[in-house]
């Protein structure tokens, strides 16, 4: 038997995917790996003690609809009654001991900082290459910035929520999946944005 051991090498989710040689990029897509993930599911009679601690911890007001709210890097994305998506800018497993430590009897929280892998969509077609995707309205009045969607991406579980639009005032959006699926969404993503053309950009 050898006595070497397999080498596990982390990578980004979306790392060494194919891509579309395009004259266009309608749809500039950024891997966001790197953001600490963690689901927050509120305790029973608890919630207006963690909208409390959220507020006082984060400067954040906890929303209760299917909205996004952030400052300082940090997130919150209601995902469901009493279940939020928290994201941060960076940390990882310290940004979800952060929160385990804040708000840890109010609410129970799950680390999906490698459960999950996230996209940045922007450009000029973004709408269009995502409207073939998801099964909701993207029109700018009924999905506005600081929305969030749990919906279907291609027959793949998603959340989806818009960000403020770019500076060429195109639509920006982030959508996240889970990390086991990223390649099966990265196929239909591509597919649907093919005829805009399609760019991928460093972080």
């Amino acid at each position: 038997m050898s006595d070497l051991q397999p080498i596990l090498i982390a990578r980004a989710p979306f790392t060494g995917l194919p891509t579309l040689p395009a004259a266009a990029a309608g749809v500039v897509v950024r891997d966001c790996d790197g953001l600490g993930l963690a689901t927050v599911l509120v305790r029973k009679g608890k919630s207006e003690a963690l909208a409390q601690r959220v507020r006082e911890r984060f400067g954040i007001e906890l929303p209760q609809g299917p909205r996004r709210t952030n400052a300082g890097g940090i997130a919150f994305a209601a995902t469901g009654p009493g279940a939020w998506l928290a994201t941060s800018q960076g940390g990882g497993g310290a940004f979800v001991k952060s929160l385990e430590e804040a708000i840890g009897n109010l609410a129970s929280i799950s680390d999906q900082s490698d459960g999950y892998a996230v996209l940045n969509l922007s450009g000029p077609k973004v709408r269009p290459a995502l409207c073939k995707l998801v099964s909701i309205d993207l029109h700018p009045r009924a999905f506005q910035v600081g929305d969030v969607a749990a919906t279907v991406a291609a027959h793949i579980g998603a959340t989806l929520w818009r960000l403020e639009d770019g500076a060429d005032g195109s639509a920006v959006f982030e959508i996240a999946v889970f990390r086991s699926l990223a390649e099966s969404f990265w196929g239909a993503l591509l597919e649907s944005a093919a005829e805009f053309g399609f760019r991928v950009i460093d972080r």
